[in-house]
């Protein structure tokens, strides 16, 4: 059973029974950057292996990495392919797509799926975008509870989403800065 933490098709992800969360001890050397041609062997070797169904095929990476509506980010550590996630957005339209996150099994506890949640977050704000959203598997209580902790919120629901049949959460989290409160001094402005 595929165990894949962050996706809009991953599968359900638990710790085993009696396993201790462990504390993110990153890759030696990590990086993350845009993906590029290149990358699309490698891209495509990961999907296959973390997803068993769901699956984006090679045509749509190469896709993907030439489209100014998308930004495909991968994790790199040691010349090795640890990861990426896509984000999609559309001319005229103020909010984006978390689309898909793969992080392969040797790289699972380290952290890599929220850094880059939160890689795409910043490009979305630097795209001047006010809100991201996504869909997640109702039954992956381990990306759910990463997303929610980022202010996610969940605002609908899709039944049958994915490709066996699974529900799928939709959420939503703005990107928009809450304004700060004034503080009122006491006396202030009495006679």
């Amino acid at each position: 059973m595929n165990t894949h933490l962050f996706s809009r098709r991953g599968a359900s992800a638990r710790r085993p029974a009696g396993t201790a969360k462990r504390s993110p001890k990153r890759a030696p050397g990590l990086r993350l950057r845009r993906a590029g041609v290149g990358d699309v062997e490698a891209l495509d070797a990961l999907e296959q292996a973390v997803f068993s169904g769901d699956r984006m095929r090679r045509r749509q990476f190469l896709h993907h990495v030439q489209a100014q509506s998308s930004d495909l980010i991968v994790a790199v550590s040691q010349q090795q392919l640890l990861g990426y996630a896509l984000l999609l957005r559309r001319r005229g339209i103020r909010s984006c797509r978390v689309y898909s996150i793969a992080v392969s099994s040797a790289a699972r506890g380290q952290g890599l799926g929220a850094l880059l949640l939160q890689r795409l977050e910043r490009i979305a704000r630097a795209n001047g975008l006010g809100e991201i959203r996504l869909e997640v598997r109702q039954d992956n209580t381990t990306a759910l509870a990463l997303y929610e902790s980022r202010g996610y919120r969940r605002f609908g629901a899709h039944s049958g989403y994915y490709e066996d049949g699974a529900d799928a959460w939709r959420l939503a989290k703005s990107l928009v800065p809450k304004p700060r409160r004034r503080s009122s001094r006491s006396g202030a402005g009495s006679a």
